[in-house]
């Protein structure tokens, strides 16, 4: 491909801004069009990020003779309609995290595409995080030894209106913040593939969500290593992303909303501050560039470079599918308190049962 790379984003929200803001400082492609409910809303986000068209569904983004990826950047209840029209239309697909609600669902937008034979990207960005990927480089020359547990954290005190909704998450922060802390773990457990998992979750402190608000997981490997992945809603000071790698010959730490280069204290409200942000006065410590410290940019980079040189990404739907395998066998693990085994049959189904309600509210374990 020689000429830039038409994109267009499905939504108008949070993540399409942030998908945008990182766009504006990547190279070889344009962004020509976006798909938003509220026609208001689409347009001063397309004004603002110097998009030309703002249409009312993905058939319409689809059929645009200039529009070569469907980026999804929708709650995940949206993604597998989005990705199976866009894949109908023969374009390529980039589809935020999680990919489904539940594996099932996730395989099922895996088989849209490949019946289809389109390129697809999983922008999945914690291991596009610049820190991260430092991390593995360091890991990859050696520098630690054998990697030998994972340890992953996310949490944050502001869940959107819409992750508190079990029916379109496919469960609580596990499932929405989790994924993140799996992708870490078979990344930097890179060659071995998950096989069980174990998992507590309960809603410890927060009355305006039926699903757990934290969880703590237990991913093992077919080759005995193990990955630890925690997440919650109840973290009030805003994000708190750590990832730890512990080797036989060293350790790495990652903390990307740890101190960083800004500390202020604010006697007056700022409004705007970060993500999450717990508070907008006080003493504050702001992420800087937040879609670049967070891996937007370099997932965004990293595919479109892929998709001009006609190679498969380095996070594909199949990656979506392995995830979401992983946080359906935790969610059953919480139902039973067993270790339960990870089903990646998603990954070769030619079509795939799409299963919704594969979460297990703490009522629901604690009644059997």
């Amino acid at each position: 491909m020689t000429g830039p790379v038409g994109l267009g984003i499905v939504g108008s929200g949070f993540v399409a801004e942030f998908y945008l803001r990182a766009l504006a400082e990547v190279r070889d492609h344009e962004v020509v069009a976006l798909v938003a409910r509220s026609p208001e809303r689409g347009r001063e986000l397309a004004d603002r990020f110097g998009v030309r068209d703002v249409v009312a569904s993905v058939e319409e983004l689809a059929a645009l003779a200039d529009v070569d990826i469907v980026v999804v950047a929708v709650p995940q209840d949206a993604h597998l309609d989005a990705v199976t029209a866009a894949a109908a239309a023969g374009k390529a697909v980039i589809c935020t995290k999680p990919l489904g609600r539940s594996g099932s669902e996730a395989a099922a937008c895996l088989a849209a595409v490949t019946a289809a034979g389109v390129w697809h990207g999983y922008a999945e960005t914690a291991v596009f995080s610049p820190a991260v990927m430092h991390a593995k480089a360091m890991v990859d020359a050696g520098g630690i030894g054998r990697v030998l547990t994972v340890r992953a954290r996310e949490a944050h005190g502001s869940p959107h209106k819409h992750a508190r909704e079990i029916a379109r998450m496919g469960g609580g922060p596990l499932r929405g913040l989790g994924c993140h802390g799996v992708a870490v773990g078979r990344w930097f457990l890179e060659g071995a593939t998950p096989v069980e998992a174990f998992a507590w979750g309960d809603r410890l402190d927060r009355d305006d969500v039926d699903s757990e608000d934290n969880a703590v997981l237990l991913v093992r490997f077919d080759d005995g290593r193990v990955a630890q992945v925690e997440a919650g809603w109840t973290h009030r000071p805003g994000l708190d992303n750590r990832r730890e790698i512990h080797g036989s010959d060293g350790w790495l730490g990652v903390d990307e909303t740890g101190p960083g280069a800004l500390a202020a204290f604010a006697g007056q409200e700022l409004g705007y501050v970060g993500e999450k942000a717990g508070s907008t006065r006080g003493w504050l410590r702001p992420v800087l560039d937040e879609p670049r410290t967070y891996g937007y940019h370099g997932q965004f980079a990293h595919f479109i470079e892929s998709f001009r040189a006609g190679v498969a990404p380095r996070q594909t739907l199949a990656d979506g599918v392995i995830d979401n395998a992983v946080i359906d066998a935790a969610y059953r693990s919480m139902t039973t308190g067993r270790w339960e085994p990870i089903d990646l049959s998603g990954l070769t189904a030619p079509r795939a049962e799409i299963v919704t309600d594969a979460y297990h509210r703490p009522a629901e374990r604690e009644a059997r």
